[in-house]
């Protein structure tokens, strides 16, 4: 059964979840109007041809990427938040992600992140080229890590694994080391620990 009525948002929901899932190839109009349950012409009166929908998609990225808002106590733990959401953003939609790229807007969807992280490296008493090193070490700390991440679950099976390179009965000087590495990565937790350990560098006074 055809819907009669029929929104721009609920448009750009479905399209966005047809692109999160299969990437830009898979969204086509029709394939759209079929999960809307709509006839094509709906879909173009409301948001133009298939080019018109995948600019309107990237600037609802931008948008959606740039809705950050701190939490925490101090500093520190602000700028953490900021990073931990911002991870979470560029993990859940890389396919839309890769098209703000392509559009030349990776900078302006960064902005208010880079903001957001400016007002709180101030409140922490870092200025000028201080603070701004502080900002893009951050910055290049959370696009690394998510970059690293989706190379590692994009790899082909590794054989040997590391599970089986790291046998603790090979590391007699340190057991509990190759142990440790011999399990899997818990991503969550390795990059809490070392944004941690560079934010703590990052806001310390300087020697002397």
């Amino acid at each position: 059964m055809t819907r009669t009525t029929l929104t721009r948002a609920e448009v750009l929901d479905a399209a966005a979840s047809l692109v999160k899932q299969h990437g830009p190839a898979a969204l086509t109009m029709r394939k759209l109007a079929a999960e809307l349950g709509t006839a094509v012409t709906s879909i173009y009166w409301h948001v133009g041809n298939r080019e018109s929908l995948l600019d309107a998609l990237v600037e609802r990225t931008v948008e959606e990427v740039g809705a950050i808002r701190p939490v925490g106590r101090n500093p520190g733990d602000r700028i953490v938040s900021v990073a931990r959401i911002l991870r979470r953003e560029l993990r859940e939609r890389p396919h839309l992600i890769a098209m703000v790229h392509e559009r030349g807007l990776t900078d302006r969807m960064f902005m208010p992140a880079q903001q957001a992280l400016v007002h709180e490296v101030h409140a922490a008493g870092l200025r000028g080229a201080r603070a701004a090193d502080a900002v893009r070490a951050i910055q290049f700390q959370i696009i690394g890590f998510v970059l690293v991440e989706r190379n590692r679950e994009r790899s082909p099976a590794q054989s040997p694994a590391e599970s089986e390179l790291w046998d603790p009965a090979d590391a007699p000087h340190d057991p509990p080391l190759a142990r440790a590495l011999a399990r899997p990565v818990d991503p969550e937790r390795l990059f809490q620990l070392t944004l941690r350990a560079l934010v703590r560098a990052l806001l310390a006074p300087p020697a002397g």
